[in-house]
């Protein structure tokens, strides 16, 4: 089999949010693994252009489409973009959220709760929604994979920074559990990944462009982690090498 012909047989790739940080690396690493890569983005067209265009570079294929994922229509019109122009979704990562900046619960605003659970929870749910439709067997496609982007915030908590933010991805990871358990038999293996301490944007963009470096003492291993070494989770998540895991929330953080 060519290089091509490998690309071509993994099927679409869909990664909310992959313009930058966490998502890019998975847009990148996925698409140099075989997968046509729909690379959603919400406002940074540049950004996602450039994803785009170092996938292609290499060889594979992409596409970057614009879609705010906490608007169903707008998902609709996510997924119906990507099945016509790259064919059938086979795989699904749910990676875009927002923290809601830093903030104790008793000065966190009901707006920016409402914002937070809108993507990192609703949002979630209806795109895989929307992925299950095309790749339960139940449904007549061929199976697929699912992989959400959870946090270690979610079994930590949070505390005086982002109550808000590690609830909302609690509650992906019970989504997560339950899911899995719904389409096993359907074909569709369902996971999350748990990223610990991790060196991307997010952080200057809740306020605290130094947080990594203050932190970087409380991880056993000694450093935050790098987007790629995110993105290798994801991946073995989604490959045949994990044809036996669903429902597994799986830590990379660190040891945190």
């Amino acid at each position: 089999m060519s290089d091509i012909e490998g690309r071509i047989s993994q099927g679409t790739l869909i990664v909310t949010g992959s313009g930058r940080g966490i998502g890019a690396a998975i847009a990148k690493l996925a698409g140099s693994r075989g997968f046509a890569v729909a690379v959603n983005y919400a406002k940074n067209a540049q950004a996602a252009g450039d994803v785009v265009r170092s996938i292609v570079s290499s060889g594979g294929r992409a596409i970057a489409i614009q879609a705010d994922v906490s608007r169903e229509q707008e998902i609709l019109r996510l997924f119906e973009s990507a099945e016509r122009e790259l064919g059938p979704i086979t795989a699904l990562v749910n990676n875009a959220a927002i923290t809601g900046g830093f903030a104790r619960v008793e000065a966190v605003m009901g707006a920016t709760l409402s914002q937070v659970f809108a993507l990192n929870v609703v949002g979630a749910m209806l795109c895989a929604r929307e992925a299950i439709k095309r790749m339960s067997t139940k449904n007549g496609g061929n199976g697929g994979a699912i992989v959400n982007i959870s946090s270690r915030a979610a079994q930590i908590g949070g505390a005086g920074e982002w109550v808000h933010y590690a609830a909302s991805k609690g509650a992906l990871d019970t989504f997560t559990l339950g899911l899995a358990r719904e389409v096993a038999a359907e074909a569709i293996r369902v996971n999350a990944v748990a990223p610990g301490h991790v060196l991307t944007e997010l952080h200057a963009n809740s306020g605290d462009p130094e947080r990594m470096t203050r932190l970087a003492p409380t991880i056993p291993m000694g450093r935050a982690g790098n987007p790629e070494e995110i993105a290798e989770a994801v991946l073995w998540l989604l490959s045949p090498a994990a044809s036996y895991t669903t429902g597994s929330i799986l830590a990379v953080g660190g040891g945190r």
